[in-house]
């Protein structure tokens, strides 16, 4: 069984949680502005990166 922790999300998740469109998601995915996936050609995203990434964003605001 898959715990929570390692538990993929899509790109809809990842837009929920980070409260944007879901195609903003995709595109930075498709960028690599943001840490994804592809897995059977959909994108997916761990939850811990996600956080990471965004905790590293918050840092660089505050650095500016």
């Amino acid at each position: 069984m898959i715990s929570n922790k390692d538990k993929l999300w899509t790109v809809k998740d990842v837009a929920e949680y980070l409260q944007l469109d879901e195609h903003t998601v995709y595109r930075m995915a498709r960028k690599g502005k943001i840490p994804a996936y592809k897995v059977a050609g959909q994108w997916r995203f761990k939850k811990e990166l996600i956080e990471k990434w965004l905790e590293g964003h918050r840092l660089d605001e505050n650095k500016g």
